[in-house]
């Protein structure tokens, strides 16, 4: 599979660029017109059909596509995941911490005593990878559980202790500001102290986030995070036989709220999530996680893909959508018609037939 699509790169004549060689939108995106980034204006009509809600196609640093509002800003859910471990990067990168490998005890020391001392082992790379056991009987690094209960953990210990602030402003002067960002963005999507965290922000800013990681950390003429800690983010997933959770419970430190949803959500993800990056990788079975997405390609999503944020670097391309009427993500391994995976063979096909127009 990896061989077709490099020979589907290669017959497109799309070659992956460096940082250097990409653009960058400034303080406004600037637009070309489907057909001059290459791509076929019918196939994305049917991709805003099928997606709905709103959303916008950046390809070579340019908007290319839009549909609904994409200036609206509002909840991304679990979206928001990878944004934060972009956070944790810059933790890393500034010296606020040493590795992601450190302990969160470090910062969070209840941690040490917890559980007897079963959550004192927890680490940021647990965290970001689903991996932290917190809550549940597992040690860190034992299961894998989707759980917003940990999430909440990582956000709050990250924001207000690594960083010493709230989340928002983490967000405004590390990504926001350098980013240019056109809309309002916040953590506090919701406006409720139980579910401070969510972050809400614009499809289009969104994009400019998906752009960062396409340049490899890169921004205009700065580099904004280390291609090192970039590429650790995106090449990193937790190995595919890594066990599943028993989803036996366990204490959490006093007054715990959730970032949105329970300790288990899905059993998706060994094979596949890296720093709460879903990358098109393969599961145990042998499933690819978007069979008709190229295998370079990686997404942040929530609530199952209703929000997302595609990259496609072979393509030079990141999509975005939100309040779409997607949901299924979840079933998405090895299933070529869900409709997340068939967005993305939208996604790809726009680019095939935009390619032999142009010819």
């Amino acid at each position: 599979m990896q061989t077709f699509w490099c020979s589907l790169i290669l017959a497109l004549g799309v070659l992956p660029l460096n940082a250097a060689e990409r653009g960058s939108p400034g303080a406004r995106w600037e637009s070309l017109k489907p057909e001059q980034a290459g791509l076929a204006r019918e196939k994305l009509d049917a991709l805003k059909e099928l997606v709905g809600g709103r959303g916008c196609v950046a390809r070579h640093g340019r908007m290319v596509y839009a549909w609904g509002d994409p200036g609206k800003s509002s909840d991304v859910a679990s979206a928001f995941k990878p944004v934060l471990s972009t956070l944790l990067l810059l933790a890393v990168q500034e010296g606020r911490l040493k590795s992601v490998d450190d302990p969160v005890a470090d910062f969070e020391p209840r941690l040490r005593d917890l559980n007897r001392g079963k959550d004192r082992g927890i680490t940021w790379r647990h965290l970001a990878s689903q991996t932290s056991g917190y809550g549940l009987a597992e040690r860190p690094g034992a299961a894998y559980a989707y759980n917003d209960f940990a999430l909440t953990l990582y956000y709050e210990v990250l924001t207000k202790k690594v960083f010493g602030t709230n989340g928002t402003e983490v967000l405004r002067t590390r990504l926001a500001e350098p980013l240019q960002f056109e809309d309002a963005c916040t953590f506090d999507a919701f406006r409720r102290p139980d579910r401070d965290g969510r972050l809400a922000l614009s499809v289009r800013d969104f994009a400019r986030i998906g752009w960062l990681y396409l340049n490899h950390g890169r921004w205009r003429d700065k580099q904004l995070i280390k291609p090192e800690l970039i590429r650790m983010a995106i090449n990193s997933p937790i190995p595919a036989g890594t066990p599943l959770t028993r989803g036996v419970e366990a204490d959490m430190l006093p007054g715990q709220h959730s970032i949105g949803g329970g300790k288990n959500i899905t059993p998706a993800g060994p094979g596949y999530y890296s720093f709460n990056w879903w990358l098109n990788r393969t599961n145990l079975a042998g499933k690819r996680l978007f069979v008709d997405a190229p295998p370079d390609a990686y997404v942040a999503s929530g609530h199952g893909g209703k929000r997302i944020c595609w990259i496609f670097p072979g393509f030079d391309l990141v999509v975005c959508w939100n309040d779409s009427v997607i949901d299924d993500h979840d079933r998405s391994p090895g299933n070529g018609e869900t409709r997340c995976n068939r967005a993305a063979r939208l996604i790809v096909e726009s680019i095939a037939a935009g390619a032999s127009d142009s010819r």
